[in-house]
């Protein structure tokens, strides 16, 4: 069992914990919600996006946000999963990501999605 993201206990006042399908979807999500050099011993982990949230949205930015995550995911998660795609879109103030991907180890299709919005 994995410790589940974000760090809470269950109703029995012990840790609560995941299964590896999702401990990988909350793997995901850390990495792409940590800045590159937020993590002490980890300069190159993260992918940059909350770096971005006060930039002006538009299509170009969400393609070189694309290309920079895309990069971190295959760097730091490569070994256990198979990315498909990685898209993200820039609709007026909201900026949404979607990541299509395999688990190695099962063959396990799954996707996730992070949006957040500037209102």
């Amino acid at each position: 069992m994995n410790i589940d993201y974000p760090f809470h206990f269950r109703d029995t006042k012990r840790t609560a914990t995941t299964n590896d399908a999702d401990h990988i979807q909350n793997m995901i999500e850390q990495l792409l919600l940590t800045n590159p050099g937020e993590r002490v011993n980890r300069p190159d982990f993260g992918s940059g996006l909350l770096g971005r949230v006060f930039e002006p949205n538009s299509p170009d930015q969400a393609a070189v946000l694309e290309a920079t995550m895309q990069a971190a995911v295959l760097q730091e998660l490569g070994d256990l999963i198979e990315l498909q795609t990685l898209e993200v879109t820039s609709e007026e103030e909201t900026l949404r990501v979607v990541v299509n991907y395999v688990i190695r180890e099962t063959g396990e299709s799954r996707t996730g999605s992070i949006e957040r919005s500037g209102v």
